[in-house]
């Protein structure tokens, strides 16, 4: 049973549905992960569902389709789908200290949305088991993080590196 694709299928029925049904914005922004007064229990998910823009989404399937083909094929559907939610999971709480924090030093307001924290930590698992890419992924998780910043373009940086990070450290601990 393929995951890959239904998973890809969800991102793209999610971002026409926000986008052109008649949602309010509270519900939209219900959905995303971000910091006012708490965080909701659905949001670490469900903000990986969520994409700011149509480029955003089609780059974010592009990798998805790449790197979560190749992992879904080594592990499993069942095992892949739980590494890819989970770790996904796990890199939004994780983002989430990043953005409480930014909130309570400055006042920020940081709303994080988008699949590529759970997309980050495929890269950093293809990393751990392929040592000869490791530092080529590494490079191209520090590029897609910080030149979009350098062009102007507000995105969550730390999602990135924590995700890689996050998916590093389950191959180490032998969780897979």
């Amino acid at each position: 049973m393929n995951v890959t694709a239904p998973i890809i299928a969800l991102n793209c029925l999610i971002y026409f549905l926000v986008n052109y049904a008649n949602f309010s914005n509270d519900l939209v922004l219900g959905l995303n992960l971000y910091f006012i007064d708490a965080l909701l229990i659905w949001q670490p998910l469900t903000s990986m569902f969520m994409h700011a823009n149509l480029t955003h989404l089609l780059m974010n399937m592009v990798v998805l389709f790449q790197f979560g083909s190749m992992l879904e094929y080594k592990f499993g559907a069942l095992k892949f789908s739980a590494v890819y939610l989970l770790g996904g999971v796990a890199t939004s709480l994780l983002s989430f200290v990043y953005i409480y924090f930014a909130y309570k030093l400055n006042g920020s307001f940081i709303n994080l949305v988008g699949a590529s924290g759970a997309i980050s930590v495929l890269l950093g698992i293809v990393a751990f088991l392929d040592r000869s890419s490791a530092k080529g992924l590494l490079i191209a998780i520090l590029l897609m993080s910080f030149v979009p910043l350098m062009m102007g373009v507000n995105i969550a940086w730390y999602a990135h590196i924590i995700g890689f990070g996050v998916g590093y450290l389950i191959m180490k601990a032998r969780v897979l």
